[in-house]
Parts: structure tokens; sequence; C-alpha cells
């Protein structure tokens, strides 16, 4: 064989490898096979928790809110103070619905207070980067409209673990590793730190863990719902008089006397003004299937543009994780994230985002003929979706000379008087590109099905007072200058553009998938490459969750200084070396982990059999259980 011919075959074998159905790959965990139910969330406990209310008869909204509550007084990636985002698909109006549960800035949180302190963006950590609390309300709002069960009921394993519970190695090893920033605030020091003036003045793994303020705090949720039972009220007004003892009541006034005494801006009319809202979300096809995403106050939608550029390319022939098919994923995210970058913000403020332009098919095709097949494109900018809506973009000068000089790193803050030293303390690129958040799936046999990505008072959170409530760090997502975002920028009231996204898939106007995952500006690109992994190349849902994927970090971060780094890309250790050299002749620059996703969760609908297939992937502590 000529060294011509050899080669030929050799990439003949390649491509036929990488273009077969990847069904025989072998999964690292069992699917989770069900009939009744399925719960999955981000640690072994909190998805317990979702079953203990199935076995109770529960439906799966009712065990998604035991669930949220569960990994909240965990400290799984966040807090009881923190934001929850959920999509749920209704069966009875067989639609989908959307739960924005995301706080707002806070009285006097402007750009002109946060430069008087010497910020260039708010501060990653502190009483500084807080908004108003959104996963209390979010819960119960859920719980009350779309439930069936009592507050009682679904806060008692929440309660239980407040009293003690065994923390796992991985909250109380960041606990330890976040001490000295967790001292700077009293309350913070009593509940996180048992073993104060030891060697090691975090929990360890397998300890009792216990937060008595928190198990009063939910207990007085249990107390207002119960004392509203007792004068004739309905079981959904009875959760809300609990929602208003949170926001209006002894509990609100709490989080702001002790939010502001350490520095903050919350005060009790912020908690009294804000609201759950209930939203109609965002959706695209991709080949037959509806997609669905909150809208364009988190960065959902980004993955229906990444899906509606993608639809113009043949994605399966050019084989799973080839350089080609890589080189697309990467370009068509660097264009929706583009936008994404620019154009999203809280659609209750002016200006009005053009979000009919930038999900319209049309614009789509402009922005998939704007891809260089040949290299990585570092100098993607955000399209003009206004003419695709009818519209002339006003911002059009802010485009031409888009993006804007970097800023200084954002500085840290102690108790909220100001930077303590540009960067000081500040989370690195990689881990702030990954930041936060859990994900809560659940699905039950009389159709209801639950996506939430909840996030927010991760540790080291700023505790408010005698709650035992964690609060938010998300104020860091808004920006200051017009010209990064002028839908972003931060002012009283508005809720920071967050990288939170749940999913939901209809097919054949039935739930074909539910998936979310942890990781911050990751998430869409996670959730992108695994939607493909079982609709392009016939992964099951658990093979997907486990499969390689990349990262890039060519948007700018929703963190800490909102960087970004062009070209960079993040492969699989695994990858081969000729795909390896291919993609730096494409002018990537990579680098190598063992995981390259955050934690997939997700729910198949196997219709054919009536069953359930659900998939937690093995990059974290997540699970699942099934019946």
């Amino acid at each position: 064989m000529t060294s011509r011919s050899a080669t030929a075959a050799l990439g003949i074998a390649a491509s036929l490898v990488l273009t077969m159905p990847v069904v025989a790959q072998r999964a690292v965990k069992p699917i989770l096979h069900g009939r009744h139910w399925v719960a999955i969330t981000g640690k072994p406990l909190g998805a317990t928790a979702g079953a203990m209310i199935f076995q109770r008869g529960g439906n799966a909204v009712d065990a998604a809110a035991a669930m949220l509550g569960a990994v909240a007084t965990m400290w799984d990636v966040l807090s009881w103070g923190g934001e929850t985002q959920a999509l749920i698909y209704h069966p009875g109006l067989k639609k989908v619905i959307g739960i924005n549960a995301l706080g707002v800035a806070p009285t006097g949180a402007t750009v002109e207070y946060y430069r008087s302190k010497g910020f260039n963006y708010p501060p990653e950590f502190g009483p500084l980067a807080a908004i108003t609390p959104g996963t209390p309300g979010g819960l119960m709002t859920m719980l009350a409209e779309y439930g069936t069960m009592s507050l009682a009921q679904v806060l008692a394993p929440a309660i239980e673990m407040a009293d003690g519970y065994p923390i796992e190695d991985q909250t109380a090893n960041s606990i330890e590793a976040n001490k000295s920033r967790i001292k700077e605030w009293p309350y913070s020091k009593a509940v996180f730190l048992p073993h104060l003036g030891a060697e090691r003045e975090a929990p360890v793994g397998g300890e009792i863990f216990r937060q008595a303020d928190l198990a009063s705090t939910l207990r007085k949720l249990v107390e207002a719902e119960q004392s509203a039972l007792k004068k004739g009220k309905t079981r959904k007004e009875a959760i809300y008089a609990a929602y208003d003892r949170f926001y209006r009541g002894d509990i609100g006034a709490e989080i702001a006397r002790a939010t502001r005494e350490q520095g903050g801006l919350i005060t009790t009319e912020d908690l009294a003004n804000w609201k759950v809202k209930i939203e109609e979300p965002l959706s695209t096809t991709y080949k037959g299937i509806e997609v669905f995403k909150l809208r364009e106050w988190q960065q959902g939608p980004a993955l229906l543009q990444a899906l509606n550029i993608l639809e113009n390319a043949d994605v399966k022939p050019m084989g799973y994780n080839s350089a080609r098919y890589l080189h697309a994923i990467y370009q068509t995210m660097s264009l929706a994230f583009a936008d994404r970058d620019f154009y999203y913000g809280d659609p209750a403020f002016p200006p009005d985002e053009p979000i009919k332009g930038l999900l319209s098919k049309e614009y789509a095709r402009q922005r998939y003929s704007q891809i260089n097949w040949k290299q990585n494109d570092p100098n993607v900018k955000p399209g003009d979706p206004y003419p695709f809506q009818g519209g002339t973009n006003p911002f059009a000068e802010l485009l031409r000379n888009w993006p804007p000089k970097p800023k200084a790193a954002a500085a840290a803050t102690g108790h909220g008087g100001g930077p303590s030293g540009a960067a000081a303390g500040a989370m690195s690129f990689d881990d702030a590109f990954r930041a936060g958040t859990t994900s809560i799936q659940a699905a039950d046999k009389n159709g209801w099905v639950v996506s939430i990505t909840p996030s927010g008072g991760w540790v080291p959170a700023v505790i408010a007072g005698r709650t035992g409530v964690g609060l938010s760090q998300r104020a860091q997502s808004f920006v200051f200058d017009p010209a990064e975002n002028p839908f972003n920028v931060i002012e009283p009231g508005k809720r920071p553009r967050v990288t939170l996204t749940p999913t939901l898939a209809l097919k054949d106007a039935r739930p074909y998938l539910s998936f979310a995952v942890q990781g911050g500006d990751t998430q869409d690109q996670n959730l992108l490459q695994f939607f493909l992994n079982m609709v392009e190349f016939g992964m099951n849902v658990q093979q997907a969750t486990e499969a390689p994927n990349i990262a890039s970090y060519q948007m700018r971060s929703s963190f800490g200084a909102h960087e970004s780094m062009p070209g960079r890309m993040t492969l699989h250790e695994s990858m081969p070396g000729w795909i390896r050299d291919e993609l730096r002749r494409m002018g990537y620059r990579l680098d190598f982990a063992r995981s390259t996703s955050g934690p997939i969760n997700a729910i198949y609908f196997d219709w054919a059999h009536g069953t359930f297939w659900g998939g937690s992937s093995t990059d974290g502590e997540d699970y699942g259980i099934a019946w």
C-alpha cells in the first residue's frame, strides 16, 4: 500500500469512527429507569428529599420544591438567599411555564455609588454583591400555584437537615478554604466555623453540621402557613401567608437590618416590593424539536440562537467531536454569546431587548454566513438583529466600537466599605467562569415536568443576621458602562443578566427532554453539546451527560472583571492527537482536563414504553433516584 493510500485509509477509518452513532459507548453511571417518577439534583441527600416527597404522594413540583429546600440548606453552591429559575411543563394546559425568581438590585445600588467606592464592577463577594433573595419566593410560588402538598410537608426534609445533617467533604472543604473571608462577617463565622481557633475551623466530612437560625426561619414559614390554615385559608393562600412573612414580616426585617449592619444596601421596602414573575418562556425549533428557555434576563436564549445557526449546517456528517464539528460548535457559540454579551438584560427596564430579531431564523442564517470555516475568528462581534424585527439599531455607534477597553479587575470587599486591593481574594478567571449553581430535574407519571437551576449565596456567603440565610452574590453580573451592554447597567429594582438556564424540549407536542447543568458561563455550552449528542449522534441520556465536550472562553465572563479569552478551548484529555493538531492549525489555544463539563442532569421521556430515562453525569456529586 502506498503512503498516500495508507493515509487515505486512515482518514476514512477515522471518519467512520467519528460519524457512527455512539450507542455502544459505555457509561460510568447507569441510566435511571423509572415508571412513576424521577428526582435528580446536585447531592445524594437532595435527591433523597425529592424521593421522600414522591413516596408520600407529591407531584413533580412538590418534589422539586423539596429538593430545592434541601440543596439550599446544604449550601450546594447556593443558599436560601440566592435565586431560582425554573421551567415547568403543565400537563393540563399542555404548555411550558417560566418561573423568574431572580432578585433585584437594592435601593442605592447605582453606578455612581459603586464607583464612589472604587469599584469597576460590583464586587464578587460581600454585602455589596447581594441582590434581594429569590429562592424562598420561587419555591413557595411554584408550590402554591402548581404543587399539591403543604409547605410543612415540602420543607420537612430541609428543616430536619438544618437541625443537623452529616456534611459532605465538598462543602466542608470549601468552607475551610474560604474561612479567612468568612471571618469578615460575624454571622457567617458563627455558622460556618464551629471549631474557631483550631487548626481546621470548618466542619469535616461526616460531621453533623447544625444551622439553628436557619431551622428557626424555616419553622417560622411553616408557622405562618399553619396559622393561616387554622383561620380557614386555602392551601394556596396559606403558602402565600408564609411568603409574606419572609418578605414583609419579621424575617424580612431581620434580613434587611443585618445586611445593612454589615455594609449592604437591602431595605425592607426592597424585600416587600419584590415579586416572583410567572412568565411565558422563549422557544425555537431544531429539526422539529421545540426547545424552551427563560427570557433574556438570563443567557438561555443564546442556546436557542446557537440551534438556529447550526440548523443551517449538516452537523452529523461532520463527525462527533471531529475538528470540523468542534470548530462549528465554537464559532456558533462565539456568535450567539457575543449577542448575549451586548443585547441581553432585564426586559422590565428600558431599552427593549431586540429578542424577536435575535431569535429569527433569517438572522441566524446571516450569522451562519459569517463563520470562517478555516480559522477561529477571535474578533467575533454582536450582530445587528434590529432589521430582522423591522427596526433600526439605536446602539449602532456602541456596536461599532465594541468591545470597550477592558477594565481593571473587580475589587473584593470585606464589610462593604470598599475595595481591599485590586482583585484581593477574587476568584480566578476559570473559577469565576464556572461559578455557582446546581440543577434539579423532576418528572412524574401524571405529566408534570420541572427543570430548575437555582444558585447564589454560595460559600463564602454573608449570612443575614439571625435568619441563617446566606445572601446572593449575583450583583456582580451587572455592568456599569453602557458601551459594554446597554441593557444590563445596574440600577435599583433591576434584575442582572444571569447565567442560570434550565431547559425543556418537546417533540410531537409532548415532553422530550428536561435538562440543566451547573457551571456559570459554560452552562449553555454544555447543554448545546448534550442536546446534539442525543439528537444528532444517537447517544442515550446517560451517555450524553458523560460525553466529552469543549469549553470556550471567547464570550465575556458574567463574573468578576468580565474578561474574555478569545481562541482558548478546553478539550477532554482523551482527545486524539490528530484532532488537537488540526485545532491548533485553526488558531485555537488548547488546554486539557479530565472533566470538561459541569454536572449535567437530564430526563428523557420514552413514550414508546411509557417510562422515564434519567441521566446524571459523573462530573460532580449529582445524584438521582427513580421509581
